[in-house]
């Protein structure tokens, strides 16, 4: 069938289902569903045999807008919240699988080259980690006590630093997926590389063992985290950069709409890695 004739004989039925959707705050839900079933059948088709069209493009405007007013008619119930976390929020991390792989291989690769700059440069450490820091750490180390400054704050003040500045690196890791996914790399690349150089500054020391088995109690969660916050970031930027049959407008919001859930899903995972580091590791 050629394009224009399947515009012909379904463009008067998409133009009342969009006349439909702009007057009535709220539709039937069972008219709405059987709209739904014929306007992705139809959407299938378009994909199918005119997958660059404008028509496909449209229809899956259409669609979105078909879904939404499902969604908006759907009554939500109390088991809305553990729905999030034991279906929706899984779901999200099976489709972005290789965003997420993607982001733990710019992150590997950030943390060897952290590794590698440290082992060929002395002043490299400081470099990336501050004289003050890498001062006080070397005085704790000749102390005998090369953790001590997980002992320098208040536990709570800890927990709170701690915490709000991991769910701000991970929202900030996110929000630059906008650019072209480029600013969430560089994210994990800044981060990478203190890692790699964190860790390689007390293999100098020769306490790479004792510092491992102290900092990555919290360290585990995340760094974890980190990375899955990278994805995000990636999702959106990607939604941009590969918008499919989607306009790219529609792609970002929904590229958006996703990472956005991802980056909210790891708050429980900042906040339970705030209290091993401010009550535990220390």
């Amino acid at each position: 069938m050629q394009e224009v004739v399947f515009l012909k004989q379904n463009a008067e039925k998409w133009q009342q289902l969009e006349t439909l959707l702009d007057r009535e705050r709220r539709v039937d839900p069972d008219r709405l569903a059987a709209l739904f079933i014929e306007i992705t059948d139809d959407l299938s088709f378009s994909r199918t045999f005119f997958p660059a069209s404008k028509t496909t493009a449209y229809l899956n405007g259409l669609a979105g807008r078909v879904h939404q007013a499902i969604y908006r008619n759907r009554k939500e119930d109390r088991s809305r919240f553990l729905r999030f976390w034991t279906h929706e929020l899984p779901t999200l991390f099976y489709h972005s699988q290789r965003q997420l792989l993607y982001s733990f291989i710019f992150f590997a690769m950030a943390v060897l080259i952290g590794c590698l700059s440290t082992a060929q440069d002395d002043l490299y450490v400081r470099l990336i980690l501050g004289d003050r820091y890498v001062n006080m750490t070397e005085a704790n180390i000749a102390k005998g006590d090369p953790m001590a400054v997980y002992k320098s704050m208040h536990q709570v003040d800890m927990f709170l630093g701690i915490t709000f500045n991991n769910i701000r690196v991970s929202f900030i890791a996110f929000a630059l997926g906008l650019l072209l996914s480029a600013g969430t790399v560089y994210i994990l690349f800044i981060n990478g590389v203190m890692l790699g150089t964190f860790q390689y500054f007390f293999y100098q020391k020769g306490l790479l063992l004792p510092s491992m088995l102290t900092i990555w109690i919290h360290g585990t969660l995340e760094i974890s985290a980190i990375i899955i916050a990278g994805s995000a970031g990636l999702v959106m930027g990607n939604s941009i950069l590969f918008p499919g049959t989607y306009t790219r407008t529609q792609s970002l919001m929904r590229g958006a709409r996703q990472g956005m859930k991802i980056v909210v899903g790891l708050v429980p995972i900042f906040i339970t890695a705030g209290f091993l580091e401010a009550f535990v590791t220390r």
